[in-house]
């Protein structure tokens, strides 16, 4: 079948996107699903720093590819062997699909599937296939995914059921901002009563882990960021205080708990030292590659204070997205409130400039319902 992609047709271009539009809006060609596939209609996708990251070079991946990995949408098809699914079922989509049958699987959302992994780094689905094509050549997935389309082809382990009530937006975000934030809070670090959670970095996985740790109503929880605005919005949101990193620093705030998860050396360096003795730091965010921060080991050892590290939450996507639905049911975990535009596909090259920029939490592409 044909569809409509954004496809980025090379890295590291110059900035504003908006002008040098490294992002193509293309048709493209896109396969039946395989044995252990499903065709997706795609409802609402989310711009995330991981896309970013692949449009700005950081994080390298082939080229040409179909850029985004955190969407909802609708099964229009199934493949051979997907018998535990329906046509017309809301599914979300993730992207890290996991075997369940290799060693890293069995460490329950610890370290990512390395089926999973490979396929991701070589923009291939899980059995190593591509389904997508222009002209005759071959278009990388972005994460098993590649969202950003009318239409996706994923393998089974890329989706999890979710019911008609969460709305498609919502149900876009839970797959990877709230997936990652709230999955720092829930599976690496979980708050017991009176303790404080500072939250270094607001974007959408921020904001995300505010509030979970705000719907567990353990204790106060705290937003740090250089942006006024996010720090305004988590107040909003719940925060019991807000603060840039300097002045978090300057006035020595401390907390027992603290996620990083804006992806710069700065801000880890700042969330180590906003932990308290005996405290856990635990980052989520991906800087690129070849940066380094700077931290006192002998603080680490003389505080009895753990840093740890913590892939898209720890998450096991069929196990958490679930609870994350509920928790938004309940009225808990507003997601909707992350969202600071809904845009459409041809406005992807000026929502990366937006997301570069740092004014915005999560910005969603929404397509045509109907």
């Amino acid at each position: 079948m044909n569809i409509i992609g954004a496809v980025l047709e090379s890295s590291g271009s110059t900035r504003p996107y908006r002008n040098s539009a490294p992002i193509s809006i293309s048709e493209l060609s896109l396969d039946p699903p395989g044995p252990g596939e499903v065709l997706v209609r795609i409802e609402a996708a989310g711009v995330c720093h991981s896309d970013l990251s692949v449009v700005d070079g950081n994080r390298p991946r082939p080229t040409p590819m179909l850029l985004g990995h955190e969407a909802a949408g609708r099964i229009a098809a199934l493949g051979d062997n997907v018998d535990d699914l329906s046509v017309g079922q809301r599914v979300v989509m993730t992207f890290l699909p996991r075997c369940g049958k290799c060693t890293q699987c069995m460490t329950d959302g610890k370290l990512p599937c390395s089926q999973g992994s490979a396929a991701n780094n070589a923009g291939h689905l899980l059995n190593g296939d591509i389904r997508l094509h222009r002209n005759g050549l071959d278009i990388k997935h972005h994460l098993g995914v590649s969202a950003f389309a009318t239409h996706a082809v994923v393998d089974r382990h890329s989706i999890v059921p979710i019911g008609d009530d969460v709305p498609p937006d919502v149900a876009a975000v839970l797959g990877c901002a709230v997936l990652t934030g709230g999955g720092a809070i829930l599976n690496v670090a979980p708050p017991q009563p009176g303790d404080t959670v500072i939250v270094v970095g607001l974007g959408g996985v921020g904001m995300a882990a505010l509030i979970t740790a705000l719907s567990l109503g353990q204790g106060d929880v705290i937003g740090v960021d250089s942006n006024s605005d996010k720090v305004s919005q988590a107040i909003e949101l719940g925060a019991s205080a807000g603060y840039s990193p300097d002045d978090a620093v300057r006035l020595a705030i401390k907390a027992p708990i603290v996620i990083e998860a804006a992806g710069h050396p700065v801000a880890f360096e700042t969330a180590v030292t906003v932990t308290a003795p005996g405290g856990i730091t635990v980052t989520v965010g991906l800087p690129p590659p070849h940066v380094r921060s700077s931290i006192s080991p002998l603080g680490m050892v003389a505080e009895a204070r753990t840093i740890v590290g913590s892939y898209l939450g720890s998450a096991v996507p069929a196990r958490d997205i679930p609870v994350y639905a509920q928790l938004w049911r309940e009225g808990k975990l507003p997601v909707e409130k992350l969202i600071s535009s809904r845009i459409d596909l041809a406005g992807i090259n000026a929502a990366m400039d937006q997301l570069a920029d740092g004014n915005a939490v999560r910005q969603v592409i929404m397509f045509d319902q109907n």
